[in-house]
């Protein structure tokens, strides 16, 4: 099943109306419409509204999924608690900076900003607020994903490759912020350190942006991460290995599947010394749990697993990699 596939789930237990969160949804391109069909499924939810400057698309939206549509989300109603941002990036600062003015809540599909400066203001806004600030990096949802962090100890090499096949909805944006910065936050994750280093070449191919790009980082206890985005790969291949000093793990993110070859003992002296474990893993939908993690910080008033700090921290990262980028035009 991929991210946005409709899965069939038993009915969900009813959730009282005084115990659900009020949001609306703020766009409607590919990922805002499938905010809003999740959230007007949801029982913590209620979707009080869909954004969208094209009025038309946002009633289309809203007509499926019983929730009335606005221009702006500054129509949405009164009692509105928290809201989703999957406008195009360059708006993500100035909507994020109206909403927890406002009092809101926000979760902001990544990148967080186009500036690492309009992130650091919105995340210190939000914590002025005491409000919640998550950001959209779904692959920290991948089931087989959250296994890996959880198994990872200091690693020593990782290797990630996120390819795929050319869409030209995101040819005016760089492949680093595109594709690659999904596993920036990943090996940031992983790794648990500071990158001191770090080399990259890139490609245009197909746009006037970057199609293509392989990054070394280079962390200060040591690890090493090797990461390629390609958006002129002819299938999707979307995989990343973890090497550390008890174990090599094998995550292949399309089939949310995650093996782990760990040594019985030492010395090695066939395979037959190496146990390969394959942890069972649910099969619940990214997006899903997610919106839901997003929506149950909101009501506890948690801190998001994947907040605005760790949007910023990709960020600065992925911008860093396109600054140092040896570039060539193909």
């Amino acid at each position: 099943m991929s991210f946005f596939g409709k899965a069939a789930k038993a009915a969900e237990p009813a959730v009282p109306e005084g115990d659900r969160v009020p949001i609306g949804v703020v766009g409607v391109g590919q990922m805002g419409r499938h905010h809003a069909r999740i959230l007007s499924t949801l029982g913590p939810a209620r979707l009080v509204g869909i954004a969208d400057l094209n009025l038309e698309k946002a009633k289309i939206l809203g007509d499926a999924h019983g929730a009335p549509a606005f221009r702006s989300a500054e129509e949405f109603p009164s009692e509105t608690r928290a809201v989703v941002i999957a406008a195009p990036t360059p708006a993500h600062h100035a909507l994020a900076r109206s909403f927890l003015e406002r009092g809101w809540h926000c979760f902001v599909e990544k990148p967080l900003t186009e500036r690492v400066e309009d992130a650091e203001d919105i995340i210190s806004l939000a914590r002025e607020k005491n409000l919640v600030l998550q950001v959209g990096h779904i692959e920290r949802f991948n089931p087989a994903v959250v296994e890996m962090v959880r198994q990872a100890k200091e690693p020593l090499f990782i290797e990630a490759s996120r390819l795929g096949p050319y869409d030209p909805r995101v040819s005016n944006v760089s492949v680093v912020l595109d594709l690659m910065i999904h596993d920036l936050d990943i090996v940031l994750a992983l790794a648990q350190d500071k990158v001191v280093r770090l080399d990259a070449v890139g490609g245009r191919v197909l746009s006037n942006q970057e199609d293509i790009v392989k990054a070394t980082l280079f962390f200060s206890r040591g690890c090493r991460a090797d990461i390629s985005a390609s958006r002129v790969s002819l299938k999707k291949f979307r995989k990343i290995r973890v090497f550390q000093k008890d174990a090599y793990m094998s995550l292949d993110y399309s089939e949310r599947s995650l093996k782990i070859y760990r040594k019985k003992h030492d010395p090695i002296r066939s395979l037959l010394d190496v146990a390969i474990q394959r942890p069972r893993l649910d099969k619940k939908d990214p997006l899903e749990t997610e919106l839901r993690h997003f929506l149950q910080c909101v009501r506890d008033g948690k801190p998001p697993l994947v907040g605005g700090t760790h949007g910023r921290d990709a960020l600065e990262l992925a911008l860093e990699i396109r600054k140092s980028m040896r570039l060539h035009s193909l």
